[in-house]
């Protein structure tokens, strides 16, 4: 266990993180877990906080692999340090001296002839101790909701036999570790936890094993791992300022001593943390206390008493990081709602404190990245609208820039692109000439035929295309605006459409025209569709045919039920899972569709052809088992209910105006009243269902089940007073409560 116990990271926040400035170009990698995460405590999830039982594993390995000169394979070593049980233990010594012939498991190798066995003995009587201080020092990892588990007891023998074992030994390699392992038996004895709270016991156990032995071992990771314990102790009896200066201390020695020191880092008020800096001995201990409130709390106030004491401190680095990802989006959508004005004041203060901070550092050019502080400072000028000042900033910065490196000069593109194209107000052929090769760039990122590692280039490309959009709605080319922000109203319009098409299906693009097309969302083959759905809705068959003839690759690509049958009652899924003889695709379908409005228009078998074209028409509708049918990539209808439909096409496809007509010529043609009836009832269905689609025009806010239950029509009345004497008829009273309501009225 590492000094802060176990922990897994989490952040109240559900949102994504909107950046496009990257970090990894410019901080040390050392620093990664705490760049700024909107969502997280630390950087891209649960970032080693949650590896406390292993995070030195690899060191501690090491460091018995140095001691033993190679003698014993790493694998061996990991075994018996981080796996083994005490059985496990005792094999293996028992395999050195003599006393059983072969290992288990079978992984593990001893060459006994070139082993020290005085060190192996070493180790064998200190694992039998540290294996005994597990039990209570690693503690199964427990999410942040669940109560942690109660310690295992302390065993008092425990402690007089490793105070016993560090008299004794004469190695010091195993003597610092036996320090260690006192330490922190003493930290989780009682004597540490009794009391919380009160006056430092400078006789406590903790503190005399540290103070006593710290200056006899060298300063290497088990002394700070021992530092972190005495830290702990502090911090649990409320003494922060000494705590927090222990743990920059720790934290400053390695990578792995970062993310346990800087969470356990707890400033909890001004008079403490003025009494931590009075500790710091050196420029550099203060800078690194001042580099951990920073990530923490105030990274602004940081980064200026840091620049104070040392200009060129890449501790600032990872704090200016952090600055731009907290401020990135800020200048669209800080406070869009009514908040006080002494609140909003307060906020732009902040914001120029800020600015002005990054910008006066940029400008003295004095510290070891200025490329880094004068990209940052434009940035952050542009965050906030200051086009002008940014652009000096990114002039400046374009001469520093450090030669071949692919991710630093990529982030000054992606900076300068969005500056460029913020800065737009008009575009004729000139300017598309101009933004053809960034946006091709942009593009090329996204489709992977431009790689540059960590570049955080996404929301780069929303924000050019929308901005582009604008400009081009507001010079009113809709075409264009389209393709780069793509409008489900802009597909009503079916010469819309025609004029995408045409522009897909041109043979000599521009290069301008071939970029664009890239930003566009939809492929030809969706927009052959489309107007082929827009078509069959007009019952202009033969055209939709003729549309959906040119898709190459069908999507759907079959209907999931017979669009031609109809049911009494409306049930999509028992319609799906029917055995049916043909399986129809929209384009069979189709031409199913052209088959029978051939025979109807000839006047053959009107009947029949009517009440197939009738049953077609309203299964694609919301109500009907072909629903898939208009569930394009374009359209994209839920099927929930006929209000979550996109607007522009919920009455297209809620219709039933088509579907009603055709019963209704069925029913005029009809030879026996069972088909009379059968007409009659999928009429009231029609009328029903219009009601249902007045009801969600209506009420935007509710959903179609809260919808009074709505009164009879014509039709019942219809069906009632024809063809009672129907079998049809008895099946609908049987099935249909409506209906049933109706004649009984119960």
């Amino acid at each position: 266990m590492a000094i802060a116990g176990i922990v897994w990271a989490c952040a109240d926040s559900g949102e994504e993180n909107f950046s496009m400035f990257s970090p990894e170009a410019f901080v040390a990698k050392e620093y990664t877990p705490f760049f700024y995460d909107a969502s997280y405590w630390y950087y891209s999830g649960n970032v080693e906080v949650d590896d406390n039982n292993n995070r030195f594993n690899d060191q501690i390995v090491s460091e018995w692999d140095a001691y033993f000169n190679d003698q014993l394979s790493k694998p061996t070593l990991r075994y018996l340090l981080l796996k083994a049980s005490q059985k496990g233990i005792d094999s293996a010594n028992n395999y050195v001296n003599g006393k059983i012939t072969k290992l288990k498991p079978d992984s593990i190798q001893i060459n006994t002839s070139k082993l020290d066995k005085a060190k192996f003995n070493n180790l064998f009587a200190y694992l039998k101790l540290a294996k005994e201080c597990e039990k209570f020092a690693v503690i199964a990892p427990y999410g942040w909701y669940d109560t942690p588990p109660t310690l295992p007891p302390v065993s008092a023998k425990l402690e007089s036999s490793l105070s016993s074992a560090f008299n004794n030994s004469k190695d010091p390699f195993i003597k610092q570790r036996l320090w260690f392992q006192l330490v922190r038996y003493y930290f989780f004895n009682d004597d540490t936890i009794k009391s919380k709270t009160g006056a430092i016991d400078n006789k406590a156990g903790i503190l005399v094993w540290f103070n006593n032995y710290k200056g006899t071992f060298p300063q290497n990771l088990t002394y700070y791992r021992a530092m972190g314990y005495v830290a702990g102790y502090y911090r649990r009896k409320g003494n922060y300022a000494l705590s927090n200066y222990l743990y920059s201390r720790c934290y400053d020695y390695s990578y792995e001593l970062k993310i346990p020191s800087k969470f356990s880092f707890h400033a909890q008020q001004e008079t403490d943390w003025r009494a931590t800096l009075k500790l710091a001995k050196t420029n550099a201990e203060k800078i690194t206390l001042w580099h951990m409130l920073g990530m923490e709390y105030d990274p602004v106030r940081a980064v200026k008493e840091i620049a104070a004491l040392d200009p060129k401190s890449d501790k600032m680095d990872l704090l200016l990081s952090r600055i731009i990802n907290m401020s990135e989006g800020e200048g669209e959508s800080n406070f869009s709602g009514k908040v006080a004005d002494s609140t909003q004041q307060a906020i732009k203060k902040a914001e120029v404190t800020e600015v002005n901070l990054i910008d006066s550092i940029a400008l003295k050019n004095n510290n070891t990245k200025p490329y880094y502080w004068n990209l940052a400072a434009g940035y952050l000028n542009y965050i906030y609208k200051d086009y002008k000042k940014a652009a000096k900033f990114y002039d400046v910065a374009k001469k520093q820039l450090p030669a071949n490196d692919k991710l630093i000069t990529a982030q000054y593109k992606l900076l300068t692109i969005l500056l460029n194209i913020d800065e737009l107000q008009r575009i004729d052929s000139k300017t598309e000439a101009k933004i053809t090769e960034p946006l091709t760039w942009l593009v090329n990122l996204r489709d992977g035929k431009e790689k540059i590692a960590a570049l955080r280039f996404d929301p780069a490309l929303g924000i050019c295309a929308n901005h582009i959009a604008q400009i081009y709605q507001k010079q009113g080319d809709w075409l264009k605006a389209n393709c780069f922000k793509d409008s489900i109203t802009f597909y009503t319009d079916s010469s819309h459409v025609q004029k995408l098409v045409d522009l897909m299906t041109k043979p000599q693009k521009s290069a301008f025209e071939t970029t664009m097309l890239r930003y566009y969302p939809h492929t030809l083959d969706e927009l052959y569709y489309h107007q082929a759905t827009l078509l069959t809705y007009k019952e202009e068959v033969d055209k939709a045919l003729q549309k959906m003839s040119l898709v190459k690759k069908m999507s759907p690509d079959t209907l999931y039920a017979n669009p031609f049958n109809s049911r009494l009652n409306d049930c999509h899924d028992c319609d799906h899972v029917a055995h049916q003889k043909q399986k129809f695709s929209p384009l069979t379908f189709l031409k199913t569709m052209q088959s029978i409005k051939t025979d109807l228009k000839a006047g053959k078998d009107v009947y029949r052809n009517a009440w197939l074209l009738a049953n077609a028409y309203y299964n694609i509708t919301y109500y009907g088992n072909g629903r898939l049918f208009y569930q394009s990539a374009i359209i994209g209808a839920i099927d929930f209910d006929p209000g979550y439909i996109s607007a522009p096409f919920q009455k297209m496809v809620t219709s039933q105006n088509i579907a009603e007509k055709y019963y209704l010529l069925a029913m005029a043609n009809a030879q026996t009243d069972e088909q009379k009836a059968r007409c009659t009832f999928m009429a009231a269905k029609c009328e029903r269902n219009e009601y249902y689609n007045q009801y969600s025009a209506n009420n935007k806010n509710s959903e179609i089940e809260q919808a009074p239950v709505p009164t009879s029509g014509k039709y019942f009345a219809d069906l009632k007073n024809h063809y009672s004497n129907t079998k049809y008829y008895q099946e609908v009273l049987q099935e249909c409560g409506y209906f049933k309501r109706f004649v009984t009225g119960k």
